[in-house]
């Protein structure tokens, strides 16, 4: 491993001795969460001695209801407009004070729905909302929602593009916002856990023109770090190891923290002998340009699927009577691990 473990502590430990790293004055959330993934809001008009006393003050219904879907995301708002998806993904803009819907995409084109949606929600940078839907990331006009024709394709590229495989061959989605580090949207993946797998590795686009600027290869190819971790054609045949909950950047320092899943077949790992890397690992990455500054991986050569649930978090503690900015992975097994 590449680096120091600080600790390692149950969850309940670790609650009461974390403050966030880094408190933003902006009331905005481009991304659930915040960019910084601390969920903190400096918002104190609703507090612990009103929450009580609120009342309704407008719904809104998408008119969509579906019951194959899997919503795992809130609204965001910023400048004072919601943006959200609904339950068979069309993405929405409405006016945050009165419930007005300003617009609606349907990036279906109208198709019927599948048998189900699993989603988190959209980002917003800049002039545009960015969403992705089955196997395409889409750039939308924040005033208009119209696809912004420059981006892709007519507004849209194929996340089962530049994986160098056939892309009909691919499964990939993203069900996970990507977060925006200077002119670079960053995200990890969704792909199947299944034999033979598609690649989940991790990429960044242009936010302006979608074209790709780097790919960090978590299924490392011959003469990468970590490609001997596997056997010897793993990565023609395995897929996973993909950060599907999503990833987080530090704005200030330039680095992109991922929390990847495990390998595939997740449940069977003959065709893949050794560590695995880079499974069920914590990455730190050069936002900039995707170069591996280190990694810790938590479960070697997976076979139980307990991939990391969730994406980073970044946190302050302190330890030995001073400060320490440090990255928090929940896991599936009951514990927290707190890097430096």
């Amino acid at each position: 491993m590449k680096r120091r473990l600080l600790r390692v502590l149950v969850l309940s430990c670790l609650s009461g001795a974390t403050v966030p790293a880094l408190q933003r004055d902006d009331v905005s959330w481009p991304i659930n969460g915040g960019v910084d993934n601390i969920r903190y809001s400096p918002l104190a008009q609703i507090n612990r001695d009103n929450v009580s006393t609120l009342q309704v003050a407008w719904t809104y219904d998408s008119h969509d209801a579906f019951k194959g879907s899997e919503m795992q995301s809130n609204p965001i708002v910023v400048d004072g407009v919601l943006y959200a998806t609904t339950p068979t993904l069309k993405v929405i803009a409405v006016d945050a004070e009165t419930g007005r819907e300003i617009w609606k995409f349907d990036p279906s084109g109208g198709a019927p729905p599948g048998a189900r949606f699993r989603h988190r929600g959209v980002t917003v940078h800049g002039d545009r909302v960015f969403v992705s839907y089955r196997s395409f990331l889409w750039a939308l006009d924040k005033r208009t929602g119209a696809p912004i024709a420059s981006f892709g394709a007519g507004g849209r590229i194929d996340l089962r593009e530049g994986l160098d495989q056939p892309a009909d061959t691919l499964s990939v989605s993203a069900s996970t916002p990507g977060v925006v580090f200077e002119d670079l949207l960053i995200m990890g993946s969704s792909v199947p856990e299944t034999l033979p797998g598609s690649p989940g590795h991790i990429r960044a686009f242009d936010v302006n023109s979608g074209k790709l600027r780097w790919i960090f290869h978590t299924i490392p190819k011959p003469g990468e770090f970590g490609y001997d971790t596997w056997s010897k054609d793993a990565y023609k045949l395995s897929g996973g190891a993909n950060a599907w909950a999503g990833v987080t950047v530090d704005q200030k320092l330039g680095i992109v923290f991922a929390a990847t899943g495990s390998a595939s077949f997740d449940f069977y790992g003959v065709t893949r002998h050794g560590d695995n890397l880079f499974a069920d690992c914590v990455l730190a990455l050069d936002a900039r340009t995707g170069r591996r500054i280190w990694h810790f991986q938590g479960i070697r050569h997976d076979v139980w699927d307990y991939d990391f649930p969730a994406s980073p978090n970044l946190v302050t503690v302190t330890r030995s009577g001073r400060k320490v900015d440090a990255v928090a992975q929940v896991t599936k097994y009951g514990y927290v691990y707190l890097l430096d």
